[in-house]
C-alpha cells in the first residue's frame, strides 16, 4: 500500500483520516497515549491507493487485533486546526475524517500493539457517554447518544 494521505500544501497540510465508531451499550471505544492530552477515535491516516472502507478496516484490525465489518458511514468531519508538535505549532492541518459504525462481534476482546506516529504506546480505553474526559472529536459525547440513520457532515475550525 502506498504513503499516508497526508499533503503538504502552502504552509500547511491536507489530511485523509478515518474513524471507529464502536459501541457497547452506553460506551464507545477510544484511544489514548502518554503524549496527548486528549483521547482520541481507533483509526488513522488513509494510505493512497486504499478506500476509505479499506482504511477503517486496516486500522481496526491494527489497534484491536479485531477484523470488523463496516455497519455505516456516520460523520464526514471537515476540521482545521493547528499541529502541537515543538516547532510546528503554527502549521494549520486541514483534516477530513470519514467515522464509520462498526458491527462489534459478540466476543469482542480488543488488545491493542499499536504505537504513534511519535512512538507513543496506545492503550484501549471505554468511555461513557456522560463522561467528561477530552476526546476528539468533540462531537462523539452528543451524536453517539440518538444515532441516526443518514450520514451527518461536521465541521470545526480551530484557527480563530
Amino acid at each position: 500500500m502506498g504513503s499516508d494521505c497526508t499533503v503538504p500544501i502552502d504552509d500547511g497540510l491536507l489530511n485523509i483520516r478515518v474513524g471507529a465508531i464502536i459501541c457497547r451499550g452506553n460506551e464507545f471505544l477510544m484511544m489514548e497515549n502518554d503524549k496527548d492530552p486528549f483521547l482520541y477515535s481507533v483509526g488513522g491516516r488513509v494510505k493512497f491507493g486504499e478506500t476509505a472502507q479499506e482504511a477503517i478496516v486496516r486500522e481496526v484490525l491494527e489497534e484491536t487485533g479485531t477484523q470488523m465489518e463496516i455497519d455505516r458511514l456516520g460523520f464526514v468531519h471537515e476540521n482545521y486546526f493547528y499541529l502541537d508538535e515543538p516547532g510546528r505549532e503554527n502549521q494549520v492541518v486541514y483534516e477530513i475524517s470519514f467515522y464509520f459504525y462498526m458491527k462489534m462481534p459478540e466476543d469482542f476482546s480488543p488488545v491493542c500493539e499499536s504505537f504513534t506516529g511519535s512512538n507513543h504506546k496506545e492503550r484501549l480505553v471505554w468511555l461513557t457517554m456522560d463522561g467528561d474526559e477530552k476526546i476528539y472529536p468533540e462531537f462523539f459525547r452528543t451524536e453517539l447518544k440518538q444515532p441516526c440513520g443518514f450520514v451527518k457532515h461536521m465541521c470545526t475550525d480551530d484557527r480563530r
